[in-house]
């Protein structure tokens, strides 16, 4: 009986070394793969933004003249008024690599910044879509809600609240367009944004 449980651990102790020892072969290969790519990327000369995808904002559509004397809702106001001259791109999907090899290394400085300047962009339409709907203007709150989710925002309170809305509204056609929307996106935001809408469709109420 000794005999087998010491052959057992034996071939358990053999199994691991060779699963640890295939795991670090796989590590070093992923390791190299990944300073040999970075290396490549960082030779890539500078190159032509124009194909970017940028974002334009619809100033003519914002909800700028509601309730302009709260001071969160113009801070809102006043963030979006700071991003019409700049420019704006969604590349969240895209590693610094990525970029480096398809835009070269001199721009990856500049597409920081146009990403960044995405990022502020969607929280403040949340943030501003929120409040309004927060002070009984929803059918407001819906243009800046839904300009984010247009443009690709992963924030999962964007695709909650206004999925709550259209469920309000029984509007239920619209929740799937905005599953349609969420299974297009490229984050790790998109399964718990899938869940949160199916959740709304299938509760009650």
């Amino acid at each position: 009986m000794n005999f087998i449980i010491l052959a057992s651990f034996i071939v358990f102790g053999c199994w691991l070394t060779y699963q640890l020892s295939k795991s670090d072969k796989n590590n070093r290969k992923a390791e190299e793969a990944f300073w040999e790519r970075e290396r490549e990327a960082n030779n890539v000369r500078k190159k032509s933004l124009d194909g970017l995808n940028y974002v334009q904002i619809p100033y003519e559509r914002l909800p700028f003249h509601i309730l302009t004397e709260n001071p969160k809702l113009q801070d809102c106001i006043d963030q979006i008024n700071a991003l019409k001259d700049l420019k704006i791109v969604n590349l969240s999907e895209f590693t610094n690599t990525d970029l480096k090899l398809q835009y070269g290394t001199a721009n990856i400085t500049v597409l920081s910044e146009y990403d960044q300047n995405y990022t502020l962009l969607v929280r403040t339409l949340y943030q501003w879509g929120s409040l309004l709907y927060e002070a009984g203007y929803e059918e407001e709150a819906l243009i800046p809600l839904e300009f984010a989710v247009s443009i690709g925002t992963d924030i999962s309170g964007n695709y909650k609240l206004l999925a709550s809305i259209y469920k309000s509204r029984g509007q239920v056609s619209k929740i799937q367009d905005l599953i349609l929307a969420a299974k297009k996106l490229n984050s790790i935001m998109k399964k718990p944004i899938l869940a949160i809408l199916s959740d709304t469709v299938h509760s009650e109420g």
